[in-house]
């Protein structure tokens, strides 16, 4: 029974030499990677912040969850794109049909009521235009809007998963802070795959 006991332990010690050890080489290669950031951001990611993310990532959930969240956001900048170029091309053929109509009701048009004719067709125009600008700038903030969301619905996942530094946040400095962080786990995320790729 003793050296079953033994054994355990031994088991444990050296599962968690590997975790420190990758613990350790996780840490170094964030330390490398920081030193292509700007040196503002260098200055706000203290040893600690660092040593902390590499904890996180220790495991590699966090890869996934930080790849499960850019397919989210590609997905939704795709489809809010996507949305925008459709409401382009509505407006498109809509200015298209009403010049059409204008053109074929002034070919019809006796020519001493032309001019009130193209005059109400300049208004019905205007209010065209005008229309569509407002739609334009209502896509426009939807599409903000939602980015945002998604935003804070990332700096909320990241929170919740552990992750050093992510936190809801609308603070211009804290999110490009928070960029940097994704960036540097995305690279860590890359580097991974590569070595992982060579052992295999």
């Amino acid at each position: 029974m003793e050296r079953f006991g033994g054994g355990g332990y031994e088991a444990a010690a050296a599962e968690l030499s590997r975790q420190q050890e990758r613990h350790y080489r996780l840490l170094s290669e964030l330390q490398a990677l920081v030193k292509a950031l700007p040196s503002s951001c260098q200055q706000r990611l203290s040893y600690t912040t660092l040593s902390d993310l590499a904890l996180a990532l220790l495991d590699g959930t966090v890869f996934e969850i930080v790849q499960g969240l850019l397919e989210i956001q590609h997905l939704t900048e795709k489809n809010l794109y996507s949305q925008r170029l459709k409401l382009h091309s509505e407006h498109r053929g809509l200015k298209q049909e009403l010049f059409h109509r204008h053109k074929e009701a002034q070919q019809c048009c006796r020519p001493h009521n032309l001019p009130i004719l193209r005059a109400a067709q300049q208004r019905e125009m205007e209010a065209v235009e005008q229309r569509i600008r407002e739609e334009q700038r209502m896509m426009d903030e939807k599409i903000v809007l939602e980015l945002d969301q998604k935003v804070i619905d990332q700096q909320s996942t990241l929170e919740k998963a552990g992750v050093s530094g992510f936190y809801i946040t609308t603070n211009p400095q804290e999110l490009t802070l928070q960029m940097n962080l994704l960036e540097l786990i995305r690279k860590l995320q890359q580097k991974e795959s590569e070595s992982e790729k060579a052992f295999s």
